[in-house]
């Protein structure tokens, strides 16, 4: 199976651009309603976990100082420090950088390829992301963990990110800037995919990798997750993306699609449009073996809402809770 993972992965994004109702890029791929119903399905049931079965969340008062840094969208005014500001003639704003002590720490990965936006019945892969993204970031509100997000395109090519902190309007902001794909800061690129997530974390953290996995180079991201792990908690959640395959029938024999990701237009027949949810199955199971096999859990969620996010929030809780104990 990862032998063909070129002409899968080609004729899946040629197939994602050619989907009969494409989703508006302006509409949210998750609002505040939503949001705000995952919290509270995550509060409801995270009381029943944990009620008695752990510690005091907080640990001290007050905040730690750990540096400076630029100032981003959403800073305070008054962290800013105003006399190091001066020295670059206020451009950029320096901000003073402080932690609250905290249990863990949550950094999404999370695939912001071009593909998953697109899908079918104006519902893009890229909402399974952002509802995932949703769900463990209000589990780590839950906790009053520290949440952040890290963001690849399609090749892993170029990372964006958005620093962890604690509190709900954190975990928007980091919602808002996966959607939007503005108010995020470049990751410096170091020899491999591992050394560049792990350089942008100050200390060890739970690291969800959010994303269909489909990409050429899967097997290397696996290889390097796995790197990953041994330092870091690094878990995979596999965003179902066969629904977005799943194409009305055509009269044509023979159907034109585009890539979106390069632009290259591929001729496909009816015969293998119609076969292709099949085979993002099977790839997307081929992905969850070889993950597993190279030490790394994989939870799988799907476009239906509710139960996708159940699932996850109580297996992050129940690695988290482990983490910590």
């Amino acid at each position: 199976m990862s032998g063909h993972a070129p002409e899968i992965t080609g004729a899946t994004r040629s197939v994602k651009s050619r989907g009969p109702d494409h989703p508006d890029e302006d509409s949210p791929l998750i609002n505040l309603t939503e949001i705000t119903e995952i919290e509270l399905l995550i509060v409801r049931r995270m009381r029943e976990m944990t009620i008695g079965d752990h510690r005091s969340l907080a640990h001290g008062s007050g905040f730690d100082y750990v540096g400076l840094r630029d100032w981003q969208s959403g800073d305070r005014f008054s962290t800013i420090d105003w006399a190091q500001s001066s020295l670059k003639n206020f451009s950029p704003l320096i901000v003073r950088e402080f932690e609250q002590p905290s249990t863990a720490t949550v950094m999404v990965v999370a695939d912001a390829s071009l593909s998953t936006r697109c899908g079918v019945r104006g519902v893009p892969i890229a909402r399974g992301i952002a509802r995932g993204i949703a769900t463990i970031g209000m589990s780590a509100v839950f906790f009053q963990d520290m949440f952040g997000l890290v963001t690849f395109d399609a090749g892993a090519r170029h990372l964006s990110a958005v620093r962890a902190r604690i509190g709900r309007n954190h975990v928007i902001h980091c919602l808002d800037a996966y959607q939007d794909r503005r108010r995020l800061q470049d990751v410096r690129q170091t020899d491999s995919l591992s050394m560049t997530i792990a350089s942008f974390m100050r200390k060890t953290a739970l690291v969800p990798f959010v994303s269909d996995f489909l990409f050429d180079d899967s097997e290397t991201v696996i290889a390097e997750l796995a790197l990953l792990n041994t330092t870091h908690d690094v878990f995979i959640v596999l965003v179902d993306a066969a629904f977005a395959f799943e194409m009305p029938k055509v009269s044509a024999g023979w159907i034109e699609t585009v890539d979106v990701e390069t632009g290259r237009t591929r001729v496909m027949s009816r015969r293998a449009l119609s076969a292709m949810a099949g085979r993002i199955r099977e790839w997307q199971d081929d992905v969850t073996v070889r993950a597993r096999e190279a030490g790394l859990d994989v939870v799988r969620i799907g476009a239906a809402a509710g139960v996708s996010e159940l699932a996850l929030s109580e297996f992050v809780a129940e690695r988290r809770l482990k983490k910590v104990a």
